[in-house]
């Protein structure tokens, strides 16, 4: 056993918390679809999300694999985390977008449908392994009319293997530790937004049970 395995048993052993060699342990119990569901729908609950919500995804399938970002993409990998991710949408109601690599600008994936309904911009490239990467690549090819949007604000988030999806997200966000924190190798990161609270020490944020005596004009 090598000494970073050894330091993280013991750390769990410790804290009674599970380490990462203790969670990637765990997640190796199940399929690549099943984690990302996991994941997603523990995510979904948290942050609300539901019809005409917005979910952004980054995945780096190298990390998935076990190497390094950029290195090992697999179509396949990325077609399992597909799988587990469409399931939780389509429970939920709300739309999955997926971030492609930096060579595309990290572009979003979606549904003309929804580019439309958001009057986002539209960019013109067909993610493909090499260029855009291979989770963006399966979404592309699972779509009925796809396109690719230039930004976004999404909902909420999730980061499979540290791509950087902060981007795309709306202010403010909230970070988000699943259980479950990793997906095959690669280390997950979440987050669900709110809108910004405004106002002083005299703000509302919730309606009231009584009228307050305080005049604003």
């Amino acid at each position: 056993m090598d000494e970073v395995r050894k330091q993280d048993l013991w750390e769990e052993r410790a804290s009674g918390a599970p380490s990462a060699a203790g969670q990637q342990a765990g997640s190796a119990e199940l399929t690549l679809d099943a984690a990302a569901a996991a994941v997603v729908r523990e995510l979904a609950e948290a942050g609300k999300l539901g019809p005409g919500k917005i979910l952004v995804v980054g995945a780096s399938t190298s990390e998935v694999a076990g190497v390094r970002i950029g290195t090992g993409g697999a179509l396949e990998v990325a077609q399992l985390l597909l799988q587990g991710i469409t399931q939780v949408a389509a429970e939920f109601g709300f739309h999955p977008v997926y971030q492609c690599c930096e060579h595309l600008n990290r572009s979003l994936v979606m549904e003309r449908s929804l580019l439309e309904s958001l009057g986002l911009r539209e960019v013109s490239a067909v993610p493909v392994p090499g260029a855009g990467g291979s989770m963006a690549a399966a979404a592309y090819r699972s779509m009925t009319d796809p396109v690719l949007a230039e930004t976004i604000e999404a909902h909420a988030g999730i980061d499979i293997g540290e791509t950087l999806i902060g981007m795309h997200l709306r202010r403010v966000a909230v970070p988000f530790r699943p259980s479950l924190r990793y997906i095959g190798a690669a280390r997950v990161n979440a987050a669900w937004s709110r809108p910004p609270l405004i106002g002083g020490e005299r703000a509302v944020y919730r309606m009231p049970e009584t009228s307050g005596s305080a005049n604003c004009d």
